[in-house]
């Protein structure tokens, strides 16, 4: 069977991109699900929750993501290399609960563009009085609580077998549990290693039609989610599309635009951030300088509308990646990885950018050449460097880099080898994930080794020994 048929098809992929989220059931019999159940019953009352091993704890989980549904969603959103990443975590939701308050997992990030998301797995029946993920639809796309309306929230409802794929922006939380039964779920994080050059699901469409605009969508949310389904379908990314620039710009029309990203409804910032993209190049000089201000949200805004405009925005924000100010630098650091490999011309000056003196700048450069420099092997020696930065965060974001360069880290093997020592769980755990796609017979052998001497055991416990 063409496995074409378990990818998402435009609707599905359409309702990602505006509601943060699609639902797939697996082909596993009800049977294993209720196995699944019994033994996390059974790690819970002997051990307590095994968090970041609850794979390895309980390795028949990992038929739930093999599944050629779930793994079809997991394709189609972030592409056909996607990866699966070290965090993981059982939710118990206790019998007679209140439930939690709505959040975000992770912090904030600035990006719509999906390069993270969660896979929700119920191995139990989970109707709403057993207190199901509740999410606010197209919540994702915005980062403070107030601009959060909670009577959108929605129960995320299933049978046993049920895998629900969301952004990882999506707010979200545990509802009550009103009844007297346990209730589980199964949270994994994935992450995108290639930036789309060519969409990944059934794809037929070209644009975000009118016959796609609910009657709840503004004209610039319609503008945000066609931009984030261009960016998908790879039109953004190097691949020769970008906004066209208006053959007379009204320069007083970006000026008031640009004044109201300071409005204090975020909603209509980023509406209006959006509205200023359609200026493209035109509009480049007034966003670059809102970078300058000390005001977070207003950077965020710029950003939004800067990856809009994609190329044409990446000479400006190179030089501003040489900025006095940290935050300035940062901002345009982040924006160019946000770009991603329209913006490869950036990477010299991010490969000087993990020098500076701020840990935030050398966080976001690191992060940003895994984007930017993924066609070539320029980054690789400076990136392996940044594996021995003092900064938790900048070691993270380096070694993630290199996994996302794939083969072209070739040279980073001896660096990697030294880090699966690292004192950050997922340092460690990414290394390992980079070795398996640079996939050299040096790479192989590093993770045999460290295989031979990490091997954790599932049938081990305190009652059976050996």
């Amino acid at each position: 069977m063409d496995q074409k048929e378990y990818l998402l098809n435009d609707q599905q992929m359409k309702k990602f991109i505006r509601d943060g989220y699609v639902t797939v059931q697996t082909d596993l019999p009800v049977e294993f699900h209720a196995a699944v159940f019994q033994q996390t019953e059974n790690v819970f009352e002997m051990e307590g929750n095994p968090g970041n091993n609850l794979l390895p704890r309980i390795p028949m989980i990992q038929e739930v993501f093999d599944d050629r549904w779930v793994n079809g969603a997991l394709t189609s959103v972030l592409g056909k290399d996607y990866y699966l990443q070290p965090h993981r975590h059982c939710h118990y939701n206790p019998p007679n609960s209140n439930g939690q308050n709505l959040h975000q997992d992770g912090g904030k990030r600035w990006s719509h563009y999906t390069r993270w998301l969660l896979a929700l797995y119920y191995p139990q029946e989970t109707p709403e009085e057993l207190g199901p993920t509740g999410i606010i639809p197209k919540s994702h796309y915005y980062g403070n609580r107030d601009s959060i309306n909670d009577e959108n929230e929605i129960p995320l409802c299933g049978k046993a077998g049920t895998v629900t794929i969301t952004n990882y922006d999506l707010w979200h939380r545990a509802m009550p549990n009103s009844s007297s039964k346990k209730r589980y779920m199964m949270k994994f994080l994935f992450a995108r290693m290639s930036e789309p050059e060519i969409p990944s699901w059934n794809n037929q469409d070209t644009e975000w039609a009118s016959a796609d605009i609910s009657q709840s969508d503004t004209e610039n949310d319609v503008k945000m989610f066609h931009q984030v389904w261009e960016w998908h379908c790879g039109q953004t990314n190097g691949n020769g599309h970008f906004p066209s620039s208006v053959t007379m710009p009204d320069s007083t029309k970006i000026r008031e635009l640009v004044e109201a990203l300071g409005q204090d409804s975020e909603p209509k910032c980023i509406d209006t951030a959006y509205a200023i993209s359609e200026f493209g190049a035109n509009a480049v000089p007034a966003l670059v300088k809102q970078l300058e201000s000390e005001s977070e949200d207003i950077r965020r805004y710029a950003f939004c509308a800067l990856s809009a405009i994609g190329k044409p925005a990446v000479s400006a924000l190179i030089t501003a990646t040489q900025h006095p100010d940290w935050w300035v630098r940062a901002s345009a650091a982040e924006t160019l990885g946000n770009i991603g490999n329209s913006a490869q011309a950036a990477v010299p000056s991010l490969i000087r950018a993990l020098q500076d003196e701020s840990e935030q700048v050398r966080q976001l450069a690191v992060e940003a050449l895994g984007t930017t420099g993924q066609h070539d092997s320029t980054a690789v020696p400076d990136l392996a460097l940044s594996l021995q930065d003092e900064n938790e965060r900048v070691r993270r974001n380096s070694v993630l880099a290199l996994a996302r360069l794939g083969r072209y880290a070739h040279q980073a093997v001896n660096a990697l080898q030294m880090v699966l020592n690292d004192d950050n769980r997922y340092v460690r755990g990414d290394a390992v994930h980079a070795l398996r796609r640079i996939d050299t017979p040096e790479a192989r052998e590093v993770l045999i080794q460290f295989l031979l001497k990490s091997r954790w055991c599932p049938l081990t416990s305190k009652e059976s020994g050996y």
